[in-house]
């Protein structure tokens, strides 16, 4: 879980990382117009910060952002006043009306560990699509493409605050280890240290494409940005 102040270090480290949020954003709704080019109303779920949801909230004439994290979605709510942030897990929300798009980033759906798991949260948005609505899915690597042993740094230096972050990163049976440290400095506190430990499921395209069909989706696996992941895009099966 964020703390309020690990919440902005996030948000600030990643833009420092070049992290392109306006051009995933306008793929995925490039996907979208594919299937339904009226499309207007769009849940991100596990919207984080609330950073490409800044970015869907100029493509789409209505949006809301779901979030686990309360000190996410209370940076993302203060970034967005306008924008329904609800707190709430991917497996169980229920928010009593249906989107006309569905979007999954950042392969916040690893997080899941279990295809049971992944099931669970596709049917979950399914009862939150219109009937012809479609699905987005920035996924996590693929077993075949992640590597382990994986490291990456960035360092920003933003308003007489500076942050460093260093992730080391472990295949751990169908799933990847991450473990992030964070240095930031500041001249009122000092240097102070964060760490985080993610353990982000490892499924295969196969495994996608079986999950997505057992929650009631057609899908097609896109091999664009985000990050390199690809996207997954789903439609209702009956849709």
């Amino acid at each position: 879980m964020y703390g309020a102040e690990l919440a902005e270090i996030y948000e600030l480290i990643h833009r420092s990382r070049g992290k392109d949020y306006l051009e995933e954003a306008a793929e995925v709704e490039r996907q979208v117009r594919a299937h339904k080019p009226d499309a207007a109303s769009l849940l991100d779920v596990a919207c984080g910060t609330g950073a490409h949801l800044r970015r869907f909230d100029e493509l789409f004439d209505e949006v809301a952002g779901l979030e686990l994290s309360e000190p996410m979605a209370r940076f993302a709510q203060a970034a967005l006043p306008h924008v329904p942030v609800h707190v709430g897990d991917m497996r169980d929300f229920e928010l009593g009306r249906t989107y006309d798009v569905i979007t999954c980033m950042f392969g916040s759906i690893g997080y899941l560990l279990t295809q049971d798991a992944l099931v669970g949260a596709l049917r979950r948005f399914a009862r939150h699509l219109a009937p012809d609505g479609v699905l987005a899915v920035d996924p996590w690597w693929f077993p075949e493409t992640y590597l382990h042993g994986h490291v990456a740094g960035a360092t920003a230096t933003v308003g007489g605050r500076t942050v460093s972050r260093v992730s080391h990163s472990v295949r751990e049976g169908d799933a990847s280890r991450m473990n992030v440290h964070y240095l930031v400095a500041d001249g009122a506190s000092g240097v102070r240290h964060f760490h985080e430990t993610h353990l982000i499921g490892l499924f295969s395209r196969e495994r996608y494409e079986a999950a997505f069909g057992a929650a009631g989706f057609r899908v097609d696996y896109v091999p664009v940005a985000p990050a390199g992941r690809g996207l997954f895009v789903g439609v209702p099966s009956a849709g």
